[in-house]
């Protein structure tokens, strides 16, 4: 077996991976990242974000082509080839994992295509996906290996008839009737994806609403779309049991909304989250500890219990989002490097890529009633933007959590076309502690979407100019 060192090894080359790879080989240290893809891009390139939103994409134009009716502009019924429609969500992968590729070599990374485990606090070993296995001594390691999908012991994922998040990305076939298992932002996104091909979908959802822990306002509007485009919506329902039959799965429900007999389905998409990979990777061996939930227990600077181990992304702790991956992971470069930091952001932004968009960032209500702050709220709805108008999309709102005596911007809600372009702004505006006024005296584009941050603010004194409401009190 092979030996060699480094100063750094990064185990899992996702978003936090590849970033911190990246940032620490700009900074001078002799880096090592280990992956069992061909390229940097981990699950978010390979199987998720990327991937998710390039079939989101042509769900969107299905269903623009079909508004456009309304518009007095009609188009022949969409011919769709699944081939084609996969060859190209797959080229856009691998452009973007080919140019991470590329720039990996440009940084003179050493790429290390296999599974890292640790043997101690210095050394891992690699199984390689071919070829001879090694060992790698470091001084300082990044653990960046994300997430899976969960599942529900009851529902076979490994079933030809049933996929996860991400084999439902592979577009197999679009199935006549999926039962999509989980009213979350995965589920939501591919029945937007499979329904616009042509699937007859159904949602079963063990909750009382979809996209739990979300506020509901801004649910609300993508609820009432959900509504004339699926079958049904089954809250506050499980799945009690399954059987195959020769044209697909019998599934019987129970719950609230459970139907009073079973139905058919083609196929069964389960997404009731996604969970840390952790295990298998030789902790044990390490000082290293985990939460009750799996996650690497890591402290500001994502320094594990191991002194030389860190963690980042998904592994490390909730959100499970790619953008905090990367950002978690350049505050672990920069503390190796001795750099004084502290990954303490006061906005992470979340966005929900269905149509509606919903995004937001900072304090929410939902959470702001858990911990019983006191908060104001102002909204501007999207009926009165010229620009939402023009888009036909007047079902959106925009709205801001702000702190009473001060009117600081404590979070950013919207939901509507492009609310994850918008969120941007608002997580500026918490970072920066901007106030509501601060908001309503930037001067915004007309005819924009990005005015109904600004008028949202104007409205809090009731002096927005298209929409008439009392100034808020406290």
């Amino acid at each position: 077996m092979a030996s060699e060192s480094s100063e750094l090894v990064v185990i899992g080359a996702g978003p936090g991976g590849y970033a911190a790879a990246f940032l620490a080989a700009d900074l001078g240290m002799e880096t090592v990242l280990v992956d069992p893809e061909p390229n940097p891009g981990g699950v978010c390139l390979y199987r998720g974000c990327i991937p998710s939103k390039a079939l989101l994409h042509a769900a969107a134009v299905i269903a623009q082509a079909k508004e456009a009716e309304r518009w007095g502009i009609a188009f022949s019924g969409p011919s769709i080839d699944v081939e084609r429609l996969r060859a190209w969500k797959d080229s856009v992968v691998e452009k973007l994992t080919g140019g991470l590729g590329v720039l990996r070599k440009r940084r003179k990374i050493e790429y290390l295509r296999g599974r890292a485990r640790f043997r101690d606090a210095g050394t891992v070993e690699i199984e390689p996906v071919s070829g001879q296995g090694s060992t790698l001594s470091f001084r300082h390691a990044i653990l960046a290996t994300g997430s899976g999908p969960s599942a529900l012991g009851n529902l076979p994922v490994e079933h030809e008839r049933f996929m996860n998040s991400e084999r439902a990305l592979d577009l197999r076939d679009v199935p006549e009737r999926l039962l999509v298992v989980g009213a979350g932002y995965i589920g939501l996104e591919m029945s937007s994806v499979y329904g616009a091909l042509g699937s007859r979908i159904t949602v079963v959802e063990m909750t009382d609403g979809i996209l739990p822990g979300v506020d509901r306002d801004l649910v609300r509007p993508l609820g009432t779309r959900l509504k004339g485009a699926l079958e049904a919506i089954l809250l506050g329902t499980v799945v009690a049991e399954w059987s195959e039959t020769d044209h697909g799965v019998r599934v019987r429900f129970e719950g609230k909304q459970a139907p009073s007999e079973p139905m058919e389905f083609d196929r069964i998409l389960v997404s009731v989250g996604r969970k840390p990979c952790s295990g298998g990777l030789g902790l044990e061996n390490t000082r290293v500890q985990l939460t009750q939930g799996g996650f690497v227990r890591v402290n500001g600077q994502r320094q594990s219990d191991e002194p030389s181990i860190y963690a980042v992304g998904d592994v490390a702790g909730q959100p499970m989002l790619a953008h905090k991956a990367s950002h978690e992971g350049r505050t672990a470069v920069q503390a190796i490097s001795g750099r004084r930091v502290m990954f303490d952001p006061r906005a992470i932004p979340a966005v929900v890529f269905t149509e509606p968009e919903i995004a937001w960032c900072g304090l929410t209500e939902v959470q702001a009633k858990r911990e019983g702050r006191e908060i104001k709220v102002s909204r501007f709805p999207w009926s009165a933007s010229g620009r939402a108008a023009t888009l036909d999309h007047t079902d959106g709102v925009t709205k801001l959590v702000l702190e009473p005596g001060t009117d600081r911007v404590l979070g950013v809600g919207l939901a509507g076309t492009g609310a994850g372009e918008l969120i941007a702004e608002g997580v500026l505006a918490v970072e920066m502690g901007a106030c509501a006024e601060d908001l309503s005296l930037s001067i915004h584009p007309h005819p924009t979407l990005s005015e109904t941050v600004m008028e949202a603010a104007e409205a809090l004194y009731g002096l927005s100019t298209h929409y008439h409401r009392p100034a808020a009190k406290g």
